[in-house]
């Protein structure tokens, strides 16, 4: 099957396409989109590269850690070779760079941890477990979408931190506006959130509203201290 370059990248100015841009600038300056589309270098006849990309990109934002390489298979535009490249780069950072035994002291050190989901295009809520020395666990995508009552259900954001027998959790969230003000639907899934970690004996430490701009901890602004 004949390969053929992403047009859209072709047409950015050279210092801006994914390789050039991660040789000049640093690899930290890309995006999490240009980082699998240099993994994934070229489309097919069945997929252009940015739609391979946008689709992978969904895939593993929703699936948690938990990848195969038949699973990759299905995205279209991914055959063996790309899925098995995929799955090593991501086992080879789990091990060398996984954010595991990262101590949390301040709201700021959240921001690392979760930023490359600032420039998604829908709210991203996750979860961070952490140990009674408050270090990081695990950190997990519980919902996509708008934050409220229905999608945020304790449930759902409790669960995997009972596996993980977390002593403390932080939540956290993306604002794509840019806007850091909680909205009252914020507040009222924060303080539920709350009530129901302090009936489970967790202790709820913060709630990071952040977005490529900076972050706003309910912490810092005075809202959690009466816990």
């Amino acid at each position: 099957m004949k390969l053929y370059l992403k047009e859209k990248i072709l047409s950015l100015p050279t210092e801006e396409r994914p390789r050039e841009k991660l040789y000049f600038q640093g690899v930290s300056t890309l995006s999490d989109a240009e980082l699998l589309a240099i993994l994934i270098g070229s489309g097919t006849k069945v997929a252009r590269v940015e739609k391979i990309t946008s689709l992978l990109l969904d895939f593993l934002d929703r699936s948690n850690g938990s990848i195969t390489v038949d699973e990759l298979m299905k995205i279209p535009g991914i055959g063996k070779a790309k899925a098995t490249l995929i799955l090593a780069a991501l086992e080879f950072s789990r091990r060398s760079l996984c954010p595991a035994r990262k101590r949390i002291g301040f709201p700021s050190d959240v921001l690392p941890l979760v930023s490359h989901y600032a420039n998604r295009k829908q709210e991203y809520f996750l979860s961070i477990s952490l140990n009674g020395a408050h270090e990081v666990l695990a950190i997990r995508v519980v919902s996509i979408g708008l934050v409220n009552r229905s999608l945020v259900h304790p449930r759902e954001v409790f669960a995997d931190p009972l596996q993980d027998r977390a002593a403390a959790l932080v939540i956290a969230h993306n604002h794509p506006s840019g806007n850091l003000d909680p909205s009252a639907e914020d507040k009222q899934v924060t303080t539920r959130l709350r009530n129901v970690a302090e009936l489970l004996g967790i202790v709820f430490l913060d709630h990071i509203i952040f977005s490529e701009e900076g972050y706003y901890s309910f912490l810092e602004h005075g809202e959690l201290t009466d816990q």
